[in-house]
């Protein structure tokens, strides 16, 4: 069978894809599964949300939000890797304990945690320091507001909803390299953390 072609013979063009990078924290299996629960408490208990919920090996909290591009940046990879071999933290427990609605056209349904621990603020910000000592400082965040997004939704949840408290050990960073659309997460580089 021929082709499809459009007018005057040519090939229709491909869309473009994005390749998105970004440091996060990405739960270990136990902390995944509680995750998944807290999840489905939520959708069981607010079947209004009409949402797409994440799958839970896609789970994770964004760190540090690196850009999207038109292929794999292999510079801001070996910068970004270049910062993260310099970063020195120590490990810590992160609660989640609450799920709650951010606005948005598809308001994500995101799980968050009462108290927010400050080794989790200060890897974001000396992580955020090196990356803009390496030259990345183009897309990092003035703030942050830690959290897991669940399902993104057609309406946003009427009230915080509490789930059960899910204790996270947080023990390592990974670089990630997503193919919007694509459903599957490269890992790029991880480091533990430790001093």
């Amino acid at each position: 069978m021929a082709a499809q072609t459009e007018l005057f013979g040519q090939q229709p063009t491909s869309h473009a894809e994005t390749h998105r990078v970004f440091f996060a924290l990405m739960p270990d299996e136990r902390a995944r599964h509680a995750i998944g629960q807290a999840a489905a408490q939520v959708q069981q208990q607010h079947p209004v949300l009409h949402a797409r919920w994440v799958k839970p090996e896609r789970y994770h909290a964004t760190l540090n939000f690196l850009g999207d591009y038109p292929a794999l940046p292999g510079d801001v990879v070996e910068k970004a890797s270049s910062a993260a071999d310099r970063l020195h933290a120590s490990p810590f427990a992160w609660t989640l304990d609450y799920a709650a609605s951010f606005r948005g056209r598809e308001p994500p349904c995101v799980l968050r945690g009462t108290f927010v621990p400050d080794p989790l603020l200060l890897l974001w910000r000396d992580l955020n320091t090196a990356l803009a000592h390496a030259g990345l400082h183009r897309h990092l965040e003035r703030q942050y507001t830690p959290h897991i997004t669940l399902a993104y939704a057609r309406r946003e949840l009427p009230a915080t909803t509490l789930v059960e408290p899910i204790t996270w050990q947080i023990d390592k960073i990974v670089l990630i390299h997503n193919v919007v659309g694509k459903g599957h997460y490269q890992l790029l580089g991880t480091w533990p953390l430790s001093i």
